[in-house]
């Protein structure tokens, strides 16, 4: 498998309803809660494409476009965006969607980079 089918067969898609337990005074998720989707996302994406230990070393930039509110559908989409020699970076985006309306708007997108370790804790290459 090349280095593109190995990025297009690790996108990850997940979908989660947001209930009010996740929300804040506002009734919005909470952005710590998305965060934590996020990384999860994430984490699946770089593992799916390496298959090897991953450990997110950092998040970039993550901008939060439109609130979302309690009661709505998520969708939560990784990518791996870069590959590095020891490192990937993956992007993760999530939309939002009424339940019982169509369309979707993009809420949240994301950077995180993660680093292949071996049993000692190091750094090893991706793509060996």
């Amino acid at each position: 498998m090349n280095l593109d089918e190995r990025i297009q067969a690790s996108e990850t898609r997940i979908f989660k309803a947001v209930f009010p337990n996740t929300t804040n005074h506002y009734d919005t998720l909470f952005g710590g809660t998305a965060m934590h989707m996020m990384d999860e996302v994430a984490f699946i994406t770089a593992t799916r494409f390496s298959r090897q230990v991953m450990v997110t070393v950092s998040s970039d930039k993550i901008d939060f476009k439109k609130p979302i509110p309690a009661g709505t559908i998520v969708e939560l989409i990784g990518r791996v965006s870069h590959v590095g020699n020891t490192s990937l970076k993956v992007d993760v985006e999530i939309y939002v969607e009424q339940m019982y309306a169509e369309g979707r708007d993009l809420a949240i997108h994301g950077s995180f980079t993660f680093v292949a370790i071996d049993e000692h804790k190091k750094p090893v290459r991706i793509i060996k």
